[in-house]
């Protein structure tokens, strides 16, 4: 099966067919850098994420560029209001974006390019956009330019919406439209906003309009015409919509599939900054697992909302039940592991056998893929992988370490493409269970001398000792779990 996408433009799933065989280019709008990430925001970075991954796992070159808009009206509204630089308050929250990627197991971008940084590409689609007849400088003096939304008849293709329906821009000040739903291209100084703010142009100092920025940035690293562009579905209309109008009026191609993942809401409600209603990640990686928080956005379809709000009991279990699955898929890594420590034989041959290889798909991988490929379907992909775990329980509990051996490499596959394989590199030393390596030991061999006191008073029947030293380890966060080899913990 071939990878088929929705695509918003034409609402429909359609067959992905890269522009270069072989190579996928995707263009994501990323953080307007005025606040700290939430959930909200960095579940599109998760969606993306998990895209890149199945697209690599299935063979393509992937070109991700996820760009940082560092200068907007609400950065400069919110720096005067601290007394901080402007550009010192978004790269304050910059950094902050770049240590979300890092908590939740995401990869940076190939290139994540920044607003400011692309001035000049501004500039020159502008002129293009002027020397066409679709954008015209205000003739007030202010210095604005502004896009003709009544001379490009396609406006409106991505979102539906006709121009007659649509209300007045609110990116901009009024002055010097030709007609209200014009929407700024560039916006001209003013005294009240600090001059480090402005560039000089044609048209007098000032500043790009939102909209202008990903349209050259797209440009400049993807070309003209791109696989995929992305963001959340409230980016759909306005942003995106005025993102190809420009792009194409000016003679560019701009993306042949647009993919839109949903809000992340509380209280039923989009999560945002000006609404007061978000759960930053730090916040929530604080009092869960990040690994946890990742699944927790990434079982769903990407097309579907989230629920989130620590008062509902009813979400507050699905963060609940991320966690148990964590730690399901965890413990089975482990008693693998364990198994293929008691019988490295077995597993080796498990490794070299043509019958029995471990590098060979398992029929649960057959299923995951199909999930994937029908528009990035991770529920079913989750499904397939707890699939496989089951069949790998049946295998550790018949003491079948070539089979377990099997079916643990199929699900180190598939941890890889979600992004949840605890041993690769994006979770190290991240998470509540990690610890100095020093001490690793120093911990383990603690934990096992108290097993070994429960040991010995479960053999002289003292079975109120045993549970108290149980009783200990659990109160510590310690699970316990007695096997046929003897007792194993897990933080």
């Amino acid at each position: 099966m071939t990878f088929q996408l929705y695509n918003t433009a034409s609402h429909r799933t359609e067959t992905f067919v890269p522009l270069v065989p072989g190579e996928v280019s995707i263009y994501h709008c990323g953080m307007t850098v005025q606040g700290s990430p939430h959930l909200g925001h960095i579940r599109k970075e998760v969606v993306f994420d998990v895209l890149r991954r199945w697209l690599e796992h299935s063979g393509y070159r992937v070109t991700v560029v996820a760009n940082v808009t560092d200068i907007d009206d609400k950065i400069l509204t919110k720096s005067a209001q601290q007394g901080v630089p402007w550009w010192a308050l978004a790269y304050h929250f910059e950094t902050e974006l770049h240590e979300a990627y890092h908590a939740l197991g995401c990869r940076p971008p190939t290139y994540e390019p920044r607003a400011t940084g692309h001035i000049p590409e501004m500039i020159e689609l502008i002129s293009t956009l002027i020397d066409a007849g679709h954008a015209y400088p205000a003739d007030d003096g202010s210095g604005d330019v502004y896009f003709d939304v009544r001379s490009w008849p396609r406006y409106g293709e991505l979102s539906g919406i006709k121009v007659d329906e649509m209300a007045p821009a609110e990116d901009s000040d009024p002055r010097g439209k030709r007609d209200p739903r014009d929407f700024a291209l560039w916006k001209g100084h003013k005294d009240s906003e600090p001059l480090t703010a402005s560039w000089q142009t044609p048209w007098g100092r000032g500043r790009p309009g939102w909209h202008l920025e990903c349209s050259a940035m797209a440009g400049k690293y993807l070309g003209d015409a791109f696989d995929i562009h992305g963001g959340g579905i409230d980016l759909r209309f306005p942003h995106h919509e005025n993102e190809l109008a420009q792009s194409a009026a000016a003679g560019r191609p701009f993306a042949r599939y647009w993919m839109h993942n949903a809000w992340v809401t509380m209280a039923g409600e989009k999560m945002s900054k000006s609404l007061g209603n978000t759960a930053r990640v730090t916040e929530v990686t604080r009092n869960h697992d990040p690994r946890a928080v990742r699944y927790f956005l990434l079982a769903p379809h990407y097309r579907s909302a989230i629920e989130f709000s620590p008062s509902d009991e009813q979400t507050q279990g699905s963060l609940d039940e991320a966690t148990k699955a964590i730690e399901r898929i965890d413990g089975f890594l482990r008693r693998a592991d364990e198994l293929a420590a008691d019988f490295p034989a077995a597993v080796s041959d498990a490794q070299t056998d043509s019958a029995t290889d471990t590098s060979a798909p398992i029929p649960q991988e057959q299923r995951f893929a199909a999930a994937m490929d029908d528009d990035l379907g991770t529920p079913g992909a989750v499904a397939a992988l707890f699939e496989a775990i089951s069949a790998g329980n049946r295998a550790i509990g018949a003491g079948d370490a070539e089979q377990t051996a099997v079916i643990a490499a199929g699900v180190r596959r598939m941890l890889d493409v979600l992004g949840l394989d605890p041993d690769s590199a994006e979770w190290a030393g991240v998470g509540p269970g990690a610890s100095p390596d020093k001490l690793e030991p120093v911990v383990d061999g603690l934990v096992q001398a108290m097993l070994n006191q429960r040991a010995e008073a479960r053999a002289r029947k003292d079975w109120a000792a045993a549970d108290a030293i149980r009783d200990t380890l659990s109160d510590l966060g310690l699970t316990v779990e007695d096997t046929q080899a003897g007792a194993r913990w897990s933080l």
